[in-house]
């Protein structure tokens, strides 16, 4: 009798451990921090690094926007005989800066190559992780997914195929359109000029920002592309650059067209409703853009390494000395959202701070 009780104790735990799903055990990296797979450590030491000496301290300053920025550029410059995210940028540097659409970016890529050589990991990988960590620095900023695993076998890009500010929507549309990206997805992309500025389009008056809040990674800027333009700041207007709403403020001639364009101005407005929506589809979207060329189940998921963004912003609003009525509402089947009206007189906005630029 009692050994048949002990047989059936053994069956019964046997039965529920099997019924219990097993715990992956996480690798233990330096500092004692834990990833879910240990070909992910490395990226670790590489955080610490840029976080201490490319962000100067984890600040959502210049480097980290123009950290976004470079994802972009290297990844966009798609074609079907090449890869896309692969660092070509970095590793043709020469050549594929000599693409106009690519002006300003030297110097973050020669900030960040060092970085990639120290810790022998590849340029493509790099310019991705860079990215998502700068971003992650940012006041209420996205959480950007990050897969290592990108060779440093790369031909120069093609000029031509990273969009201008100067394009009209369709070419634009088009480019992206190749690059696997549909319209409503061009707009979750321009979700990055939310903490952006311009230093190329028009160089005279550098670190001219998008918005009035160029520091948080807020919806400002798909309320204040629709404001109507009246002013330039600088002497003249130049190619690629549209009237401005507000005195300090620099707009850009594409974000002015895709923001009343009829395939693009709803989703547009989208985003000033629903901020959770606009930051789900801005990681949505850099997902696929960091995937541009590559099979994902051949790269390793080092997402948990991305440090996990703090800070909230503000509503969107509409700037002091403006109103209801210098909005251009471009989306016909749904009203202009509801946004308060910041009381006062119009000021200046200040150029953002040479440390804590991103430019267009």
């Amino acid at each position: 009798m009692l050994s048949r009780v002990v047989i059936s104790l053994a069956v019964l735990v046997a039965s529920v451990a099997a019924a219990v799903p097993s715990v992956s055990k996480r690798a233990t990296c330096s500092g004692g921090r834990t990833t879910a797979n240990a070909a992910c450590c490395v990226w670790f030491d590489v955080l610490d690094d840029i976080q201490e000496n490319l962000f100067h301290g984890g600040q959502c300053g210049e480097d980290a926007h123009e950290a976004l920025r470079l994802t972009f550029h290297d990844a966009i410059a798609f074609s079907p005989a090449l890869t896309a995210a692969d660092g070509s940028i970095m590793a043709h540097t020469s050549d594929e800066l000599a693409d106009s659409a690519n002006n300003g970016l030297d110097d973050i890529i020669e900030f960040q190559r060092p970085f990639a050589l120290k810790h022998n990991v590849s340029f493509g990988d790099f310019i991705q992780f860079a990215g998502a960590v700068g971003v992650s620095n940012c006041n209420g900023g996205p959480q950007i997914s990050f897969f290592a695993g990108r060779s440093n076998d790369s031909q120069a890009a093609p000029h031509g195929l990273v969009p201008l500010p100067s394009d009209d929507v369709t070419t634009i549309l088009n480019r992206v359109g190749d690059a696997g990206f549909n319209a409503v997805e061009l707009v979750w992309l321009l979700i990055s000029h939310t903490v952006g500025a311009q230093d190329s389009v028009d160089d005279s008056i550098p670190g001219t920002p998008f918005d009035s809040t160029p520091s948080d990674f807020d919806a400002q800027f798909f309320v204040e592309t629709l404001l109507n333009g009246t002013l330039t700041p600088g002497n003249g207007i130049s190619p690629g650059e549209a009237l401005s709403p507000y005195p300090g403020e620099f707009r850009l001639q594409s974000d002015f067209l895709i923001a009343r364009d009829g395939r693009t101005s709803c989703e547009w407005q989208k985003m000033i409703s629903d901020r959770a929506n606009m930051l789900a589809r801005f990681e949505q979207v850099m997902l696929k853009l960091s995937l541009l060329g590559f099979d994902q189940s051949t790269l390793t998921d080092c997402s948990d390494v991305i440090p996990t963004a703090t800070g909230t912003v503000a509503d969107p609003f509409i700037p002091a000395g403006l109103s209801t009525d210098d909005i251009q509402a471009a989306c016909s089947s749904t009203p202009f959202p509801t946004v308060s009206v910041l009381g006062g007189a119009v000021t200046t906005i200040p150029a953002v701070p040479s440390n804590v630029r991103v430019s267009g």
